[in-house]
């Protein structure tokens, strides 16, 4: 049955896909993106289909539309985006729920967030489970992010406790894939960019620390299932690709599918980036069926081809 779905970050990177999910499927489907991140671009291949609308709109202010769902992406979700302007980014993850949760009451509809691994902080549990609450340092260069989401999240319980609201969290583990930005400092498209301009690959800290990574089809793929469960089910819920690499690892494997001579050097770690960061996904596979299918290979392939198309 077709729904009226709104979508905020609906232009940035998972957003935009997300979108295209959605429009495929039949949906009535409202972008609705304040371009902090978002570019116009991810969307440019929907725009004349009668079953997608694009709102300008900042969700640090009031929505007043009709909907039956809402996915709220929007936040800057790279360390170059969100430390840029941290004030916003907390408005953005705490006002942006509020309003956004404000809406769903108001029109009764069913309301996911997006939130994050980065909960989790800088872990003492591996690989994370739902029920670990994190070691998250508040007042540092990354908080604004990390307190942030973590805020959302109290939000949206909050509301589904006092106003019994039909929630859904899940918790994004690192995301990569086509539409990524070229310059959000994020390690995946950081070391494409780099290899395929023969440039150093830039390694921060001793590249030992640990990632997982989880290709964009099947992000938008949990996302949609976990929308679809039972309203007794909230989460939170990890997605993400349990398969662990360290930077390192990741670094040689670019440069070598880039064809490029680029060397590895390496610079300080940041202060508070995670050592590892794993998710466990057996909530996951229990309550979605779902598990990721793409394997790094196939999905840094596609990657590499994306941004070798916005090179030429």
């Amino acid at each position: 049955m077709s729904q009226h779905i709104t979508i905020t970050g609906g232009a940035g990177f998972l957003g935009s896909h997300l979108c295209d999910h959605l429009v495929a499927q039949g949906h009535d489907v409202l972008c609705v993106d304040n371009y902090f991140t978002g570019q116009r671009a991810n969307i440019r291949q929907l725009l004349g289909n009668s079953h997608f609308e694009v709102l300008r709109h900042d969700v640090t202010f009031p929505l007043y539309v009709e909907t039956d769902q809402i996915y709220n992406l929007a936040c800057p979700a790279s360390p170059i985006h969100y430390q840029f302007d941290p004030v916003q980014t907390t408005k953005t993850s705490v006002h942006g729920a509020i309003n956004m949760l404000g809406l769903a009451k108001r029109v009764k509809a069913r309301i996911l967030q997006a939130s994050t691994s980065e909960v989790y902080g800088d872990p003492e549990v591996h690989p994370q489970v739902e029920e670990y609450w994190g070691r998250v340092n508040p007042i540092g260069p990354r908080s604004c992010y990390d307190e942030g989401k973590r805020c959302a999240e109290t939000l949206f319980f909050d509301y589904q406790r006092q106003h019994d609201l039909d929630i859904k969290v899940v918790r994004i583990f690192n995301t990569y894939g086509p539409r990524m930005a070229e310059n959000d400092g994020r390690v995946v498209s950081n070391f494409i960019v780099q290899a395929l301009k023969g440039e150093d690959i830039t390694v921060y800290g001793d590249g030992t620390q640990t990632r997982s990574f989880c290709y964009v089809d099947d992000m938008i793929e949990g996302f949609v299932a976990m929308m679809a469960t039972e309203k007794g089910f909230t989460g939170p819920l990890n997605l993400g690709n349990p398969g662990e690499y360290t930077i390192g690892e990741l670094a040689e494997t670019i440069v070598s599918m880039c064809g490029t001579r680029s060397r590895v050097v390496y610079h300080p770690l940041p202060q508070d980036d995670p050592r590892q960061r794993c998710p466990d996904i057996t909530l996951a596979r229990e309550k979605l069926g779902w598990e990721p299918k793409v394997q790094l290979h196939d999905g840094l392939k596609e990657t590499i081809e994306y941004f070798r198309r916005l090179a030429d």
